[in-house]
């Protein structure tokens, strides 16, 4: 089975760093699990008045309030069959931070609008339209478009001028042996928002779809794209 990233990306799958296709070259079919395992250098925050946006997002695991540096960091990234059926890979990233704080997601490819769909939080009210591209230095690029806000019957186009804009930039560094992930999430209108830069080691698992743990998969899931 064909991995997500790899039918977003098509023939320019093969152009990314071999370590980073293996990170994300895996399916739900192949019975293994990444996680990493290392130190965000910076985690950063817009200006103050960007603060109330952040504690929003802190009651569904999406952005938090805090900053720092040298700051103990994990992410783990499980594939498996969502209650639709769908193909989906988790990012559940946690900063071990005096107050503990997680940034959860959960991506699949959605057929309807041929792209990634990344859901973000607990409940995956935010369903995030993402594009890929592979960078000059083989590493992957993430920028988030469109975005909807789903939570029962409601369900609307969430205004980019109310929420922030997401560029990921994740490669493996040859020198060091590590991955190393860059993010910076900013208002078009309040300027930067939350962001994070860092390295980490991966540790490969063996995880058929049946143990995939509880603790990375929503609470709630959606099935609208």
């Amino acid at each position: 089975m064909t991995s997500i990233y790899q039918r977003a990306l098509g023939a320019q799958f093969e152009r990314l760093h071999p370590q980073i296709r293996r990170r994300f070259g895996f399916s739900s079919a192949d019975g293994v699990a990444s996680v990493g395992r290392g130190v965000m250098d910076e985690l950063w925050l817009g200006p103050w008045f960007t603060r109330p946006f952040l504690h929003v997002g802190a009651w569904r695991s999406i952005m938090f309030p805090e900053r720092g540096r040298n700051i103990p960091f994990e992410i783990e990234n499980y594939a498996y069959r969502d209650s639709f059926g769908r193909e989906t890979v988790t990012w559940v990233r946690t900063f071990h931070m005096p107050r503990r704080r997680r940034f959860d997601a959960t991506m699949i490819f959605s057929e309807e609008r041929g792209r990634i769909v990344d859901y973000l939080g607990t409940h995956q009210h935010l369903a995030v339209d993402i594009e890929l591209s592979v960078a000059p230095n083989g590493g992957l690029a993430l920028r988030s478009s469109e975005q909807r806000f789903y939570e029962g019957w409601v369900g609307f186009r969430f205004p980019l001028a109310f929420s922030g804009v997401a560029a990921v930039n994740e490669w493996f560094d040859d020198a060091s042996g590590r991955f190393r992930i860059e993010v910076d999430v900013r208002n078009r209108h309040w300027g930067p928002l939350f962001g994070y830069r860092g390295s980490f080691e991966v540790e490969w698992l063996d995880c058929p779809t049946e143990r995939v743990p509880s603790h990375v998969k929503p609470l709630r899931e959606e099935r609208r794209e």
